[in-house]
């Protein structure tokens, strides 16, 4: 079983996202450490891009916070070889395929599969175009994770026959960040998944509060959160994995 699939073993999977270098990588680490240790099925983690069109404003000012802090991709992979001593959860990559296009992505999933990184997301990815990355993901083992929008209607059960690691489903149109209501059907799109694979599906885009996390792992098999947590992070910056394990045993609680 992939270490993707265990992270969804013990009841309804919690899974934060962090941006690598904000405001540094020592805090990073801490904050990994504090989600790992509260509760923690599975960690995206951020590596900064100039351009990340997916996010909203927070996840974005992470980024800027981080690439004008000077981090980069090699510094990320050897911190993630140093967490790796003692962090043993499941994680993934979220980055843009420009990101790992320069770097080469043979490179790049090579090193990903070094550092037992289980898988990678790539938001600006288009289904039809996977290929350009898949078979080398195939070659070192690391799942190529797929997202389903609310937008993706005919296309779900194509993508979700096809998902590796789990499906992330995005829940509402536009950009990432904090949202008071949920309003897709996201009950329709999941029945659609669940007729076509028996990967594990998480909600993402919006998610802040114990309620609303319970509400999609209501109806999926977990939830994602990001913005919420970068935000703990621009408040209280190196002092933020406290309030970070604090937030992520809350939602892990509500999740079951």
């Amino acid at each position: 079983m992939s270490r993707i699939r265990e992270a969804f073993q013990n009841g309804k999977a919690f899974i934060p996202f962090i941006t690598c270098g904000d405001p540094d990588l020592e805090t990073t680490g801490k904050v990994v450490r504090a989600a790992a240790a509260n509760g923690a099925d599975l960690i995206e983690l951020g590596i900064p891009f100039s351009d990340p069109t997916a996010e909203g404003p927070v996840i974005q000012g992470a980024n800027i916070r981080a690439l004008r802090g000077g981090v980069t991709t090699d510094q990320i992979f050897d911190f993630v070889r140093n967490l790796r001593r003692d962090v043993k959860v499941p994680m993934v990559f979220m980055t843009y395929a420009n990101v790992v296009f320069s770097y080469g992505a043979d490179r790049f999933i090579g090193a990903c599969k070094d550092l037992q990184i289980d898988g990678l997301i790539l938001p600006d990815l288009p289904y039809e175009e996977k290929e350009e990355f898949l078979p080398v993901c195939r070659k070192y083992g690391v799942d190529l994770i797929s997202l389903i929008a609310p937008t993706s209607e005919n296309r779900i059960a194509m993508i979700a026959k096809e998902a590796e690691g789990f499906l992330y489903i995005v829940s509402s149109l536009g950009v990432t960040g904090i949202r008071s209501e949920i309003r897709t059907d996201l009950a329709s799109i999941v029945e659609v998944v669940r007729q076509n694979t028996e990967i594990p599906c998480a909600i993402g885009f919006g998610i802040s509060t114990p309620e609303q996390a319970r509400k999609m792992a209501e109806i999926s098999d977990g939830a994602i959160v990001g913005s919420a947590v970068v935000r703990l992070i621009e408040k209280y910056g190196r002092d933020a994995a406290d309030y970070v394990g604090d937030y992520v045993r809350e939602m892990k609680a509500a999740l079951e």
